[in-house]
């Protein structure tokens, strides 16, 4: 059978590109349809097949503001010909899952969430834009929901990345979904051995997002003066390196195998906002690394907080998205960092290998065309 992907836009690689990796390793021949494509900006299993962009690629500033043309999207990615392929995999957290397929087609759609900005996290998007941004999203916010709601009708069935996407879809698309968690290689990220390097210093891995609190750490770490290294980029950069102090430092993005290291030697990652579902979280326990994390969202099917599980834990949760919540789970963790086992950490994160993930995903695509395609 033909096989087209969708993905949103192909900017970098997080947490929804690792996931479109394995889709591209399980479907090698597939083609695949994107917003944007910013080249060299994702793996190679990625970047080595045919790849088809929509109108905004050709749009000015593109791939510094695509954000910016949010009210395009949609339209965008509606004229999409899909009609000579028999199954459509999306993987969506903005309008992939809206593309437009014939009723001869099977869409599968692998949802990270519903569309942020205009349903459960349009507040924390908006809430320190400009008057004129606030206004214009008033406008489009209702125009947005009715076409995700419409589009979301055109997906066959739904794939949601966890247990908390899961409701989402349920609350916003009254559709139910089978939860299949995202895909870590547990064979790359693993600890390092014993006492090769003091572990000094905590560590953020994220885009710089607004509802990724960045700033929220940022704030925390300039009091508690402990070091504290960011990776990642984003939006909020300039914002985020002006209030940070001495004991921060940002080193952008980096390698795999930079990432591994820092993972490897750091005391522990601070996760502090609400995840969908939170691969990099799952990436620092499979190097045997504790996590301390606003305890909502998918963090919470992750991470063993030590408040549930003192003799199995694999981090610390805090329950009010505010400094000094943070100030105090960091303290309470450099108290209780000997109950931390680097081990049991790493059992944990093993649950969300790559593999588990291709054998789920794949089994659940080949019953669904199966059923569709009426296959004996």
């Amino acid at each position: 059978m033909k096989i087209a992907l969708v993905h949103d836009w192909l900017t970098g690689m997080r947490g929804g590109e690792k996931v479109l990796e394995a889709i591209c390793e399980l479907f090698p021949h597939a083609d695949l349809y994107t917003l944007l494509h910013i080249k060299g900006s994702v793996a190679s299993t990625i970047e080595k097949r045919k790849i088809f962009t929509s109108f905004l690629q050709h749009l000015p500033d593109i791939e510094q503001k695509y954000r910016y043309y949010l009210p395009l999207m949609p339209q965008a990615i509606e004229r999409f010909d899909l009609s000579e392929y028999d199954v459509v995999i999306s993987s969506s957290h903005c309008v992939a899952k809206g593309v437009k397929v014939k009723d001869k087609t099977l869409h599968i759609c692998y949802c990270h969430t519903p569309m942020r900005y205009v349903w459960d996290m349009y507040p924390v998007y908006f809430e320190k834009a400009s008057i004129y941004v606030k206004i214009l999203m008033k406008i489009l916010r209702k125009y947005l929901q009715k076409w995700d709601l419409k589009s979301s009708k055109r997906v066959n069935y739904f794939i949601a990345n966890s247990e908390n996407v899961g409701k989402r879809i349920q609350k916003h698309y009254h559709r139910e979904a089978k939860v299949i968690y995202p895909p870590v290689d547990t064979d790359f990220f693993v600890p390092s051995n014993p006492g090769v390097k003091s572990k000094s210093y905590y560590l953020i891995v994220s885009a710089f997002a607004p509802y990724k609190k960045i700033d929220l750490a940022i704030e925390a770490f300039n009091y508690l003066k402990y070091p504290l290294k960011i990776i990642g980029t984003g939006q909020e950069e300039k914002k985020l390196k002006k209030i940070a102090k001495k004991n921060i430092e940002f080193l952008g993005w980096v390698s795999k195998e930079e990432l591994r290291e820092h993972y490897q030697n750091c005391k522990a990652l601070i996760f502090p906002g609400e995840e969908d579902f939170g691969i990099v979280a799952v990436e620092a326990q499979a190097c045997g690394t504790p996590v301390i994390a606003y305890g909502r969202g998918g963090i919470t099917e992750t991470v063993i907080p030590i408040q549930d599980r003192p003799d199995t834990p694999t981090g610390v949760f805090f329950y009010e998205q505010t400094p000094l919540a943070l100030i105090e789970a960091v303290k309470k963790f450099e108290t209780l960092e000997e109950k931390f086992d680097p081990y049991k950490i790493r059992k944990n994160a093993e649950r969300f290998s790559k593999e588990r993930f291709k054998i789920e995903f794949k089994k659940f695509v080949d019953e669904k065309i199966k059923v569709f395609f009426e296959l004996d």
